[in-house]
């Protein structure tokens, strides 16, 4: 569901899309130095696996991509489609440097870890060495109509503010802004921190926002995966990491429980 995704921002902001498919490299020479049981007559076949391995991922590499390719062609979207080998997470973030913005899926085809993570470790380190906002897309697409914001005032999520107000205003999205606490002074000092913001930029760009903003108390991840469960908006916005310093090489707590359980696209910042 990626590519639905990536088809539908490109669509909206008028972008060209770049379909990335790297073969992981670590498949490549696996069975170069495997100790596969040989007996007589089987050499041959032992030599050429490596070989056979090799135009297999090719071969599906490219009937991915051309795939790709006609989807953007029949959604009218301008599009690139690359395949290079490397490490997988690697490749992504530094081909990445060269978008505005990365989509992946929440989990990998090689998701197989027991019980469900947080996410697929492509995902997740792409997320922390992006440099740049990362949409992790989940299962089913859903046509986006409108949005939200999850705000608490930190670095990662005045970063997510800017990002919003930017895409709700190109995108025509509808905005609400979600500010979970329990302290009613500091929800007061967040929401007029936002209303100077948009403000400002109202004035400044003289562009027209359309936010609402609800204050929610609670456990953050619970409450934002109650308001994504109502259905009243198809995207999420939030910074991707917590406040503690122990949490710097992981995503924060908060944003792992949303990414894990959310029906809808959440669009990262860091």
């Amino acid at each position: 569901m990626a590519v639905e995704y990536g088809i539908c921002l490109a669509r909206r902001l008028s972008a060209q899309l770049t379909g990335l498919h790297v073969i992981d490299a670590r498949f490549l020479p696996a069975l170069v130095g495997a100790d596969i049981p040989v007996s007589i007559g089987l050499l041959s076949c032992q030599q050429e696996m490596p070989a056979m391995l090799e135009a297999g991922l090719v071969e599906k590499a490219d009937s991915l991509l051309e795939v790709f390719s006609q989807r953007c062609k029949k959604a009218g979207v301008p599009s690139e489609a690359k395949k290079m080998v490397g490490m997988v997470a690697e490749t992504i973030v530094q081909e990445g440097q060269e978008a505005q913005l990365i989509v992946l899926a929440q989990r990998g085809e090689r998701f197989h870890l027991p019980g469900g993570a947080v996410l697929g470790s492509t995902a997740e380190s792409v997320a922390r060495k992006a440099g740049r906002p990362v949409m992790v897309t989940p299962g089913r697409f859903m046509e986006i109509e409108s949005m939200a914001l999850a705000y608490d005032g930190s670095m990662p999520a005045e970063r997510a503010l800017s990002l919003a107000v930017d895409l709700s205003h190109n995108a025509s999205w509808p905005l609400t802004t979600i500010i979970v606490t329990r302290d009613y002074q500091r929800a007061a000092e967040l929401t007029k921190k936002l209303e100077d913001f948009i403000e400002a930029l109202k004035i400044e760009k003289e562009i027209i926002i359309n936010n609402e903003t609800i204050i929610l108390t609670g456990d953050a991840d619970k409450e934002l995966l109650g308001f994504i469960r109502q259905g009243a908006v198809e995207l999420l916005v939030m910074g991707a990491y917590g406040h503690h310093r122990l949490k710097k090489m992981l995503l924060g707590s908060t944003t792992s429980d949303v990414i894990r359980k959310t029906t809808i696209p959440v669009l990262l910042t860091c």
